[in-house]
């Protein structure tokens, strides 16, 4: 079977970014596939070009990169304009990508999702759309989205393509209920999870801290997107509340639009508690959780985030380091079912930092609810069984083509 991927933001594991189609098509490799992604050739995390060309990214895995508007990060118009500019040349590349058997669409960017339909139905092969994010609902709640007709355009294509979609797939259980209510025929929920393998509890990522100067202090970790959804802004106020406690330092990990007013914002309030670190690949994000005691997930308190199973909940749990979490919904419910985590209300900075000060005060109790949140990932969702349960709905799909 040949799996034709069209995703703009792709990481490879090499790169920073979500990796989770990377993981995924190398358990289809080893299923005896073969996989074919059309990506992006600037990152979405740093907007620079990513570290893996057009080739061949290993045996059974060839990526080829597509043009894009290059301004992504200026934006909403400039955003829009990257998008449409890979759904139009995404699908040229794709026309000339031969003897593929089934076409895998992914959501966000939505439009992407145009062009997975449109080469699926000149190919005549099952088209799979897979929704990572609930878009357009997440942007118009986050204010990203306004216009009343763009909204109303947009919220008939994610229809549309449920609709069109031979199978929708969802990686959250929050998702299940919105999607097959606007239509979809055939939803398969595959979640987001973590490769176990990748971490190592044991580890504590001396080099990683020595370093960037972080010996002898307990380390709060954010590891992600620097975006307008992820509400850094109240970590900054946590970190504040936390001045005096000399021994905790807050590290913020990653790239994005919102990285340099953060940091301008940072230094205005004079926060010396405070570290930001550039994007790491996903390769070296062991070493990066390694040298954490505990890490921080967080995003606006918007109803639709409820939904949402954040991709690096998993990753630090699987790094078994216990999870400062300021998301409600299902997420909570995955954290409080592993009792790996100590909840704060989204958006209250008091709440946040309160959650960091338990977790620095009582580091006994800190590790074994990171360890329990190891063995929760190795339980319910390590990504080999996940890939597994994948791979047996596309080759049932292709199957019946």
């Amino acid at each position: 079977m040949h799996v034709l991927i069209i995703h703009q933001a792709f990481a490879a594991l090499n790169e920073p970014g979500g990796t989770r189609h990377h993981e995924l098509a190398r358990y289809l490799v080893q299923r005896g596939h073969r996989v074919t992604i059309i990506a992006s050739p600037v990152s979405y995390i740093t907007g620079e070009a990513p570290a893996t060309s057009t080739e061949n990214l290993e045996d059974g895995i060839t990526i080829i990169r597509a043009y894009v508007y290059r301004a992504h990060h200026k934006s909403f118009v400039h955003r829009v304009f990257a998008f449409v500019s890979f759904m139009a040349s995404s699908f040229f590349v794709g026309l000339k990508v031969k003897d593929v058997d089934l076409i895998w669409g992914t959501s966000p960017p939505i439009f992407q999702g145009i062009t997975a339909w449109a080469l699926a139905r000149l190919k005549r092969i099952p088209f799979l759309f897979e929704v990572r994010d609930l878009w357009p609902a997440f942007a118009i709640s986050v204010g990203v989205l306004k216009n009343g007709i763009l909204i109303g355009a947009s919220e008939w294509l994610e229809r549309f393509l449920y609709r069109a979609a031979d199978r929708v797939m969802v990686n959250s259980p929050g998702y299940v209920t919105h999607v097959r209510d606007l239509g979809a025929k055939r939803l398969e929920l595959v979640p987001n999870g973590a490769d176990a393998g990748m971490f190592d509890p044991a580890q504590r990522g001396q080099s990683f801290r020595e370093s960037h100067q972080l010996e002898d202090k307990f380390v709060a970790l954010y590891a992600g997107a620097h975006g307008m959804s992820n509400d850094l802004g109240v970590v900054l106020d946590a970190a504040e509340i936390l001045r005096e406690e000399k021994d905790i330092q807050i590290v913020l990990l990653g790239d994005g639009k919102e990285k340099a007013n953060l940091q301008a914002q940072a230094k205005k309030m004079a926060l010396k508690n405070v570290s930001f670190i550039a994007s790491v690949p996903k390769s070296g994000m062991a070493d990066a959780l390694a040298a954490s005691d505990a890490c921080i997930a967080i995003l606006k308190p918007i109803e639709w985030y409820k939904a949402t199973y954040p991709n690096k909940v998993f990753d630090y749990m699987a790094a078994g380091r216990p999870v400062a979490l300021a998301i409600d919904g299902v997420i909570r419910e995955v954290v409080d079912a592993a009792g790996c985590g100590i909840f704060a209300e989204p958006g209250d900075a008091v709440a946040l930092a309160d959650a960091i000060r338990k977790l620095a005060s009582n580091p006994a109790r800190s590790q074994d609810m990171g360890l329990a949140g190891r063995r929760y990932v190795e339980e319910h969702f390590d990504r080999a069984a996940l890939a597994e349960q994948l791979t047996g709905v596309l080759e049932e799909m292709a199957g019946s083509k």
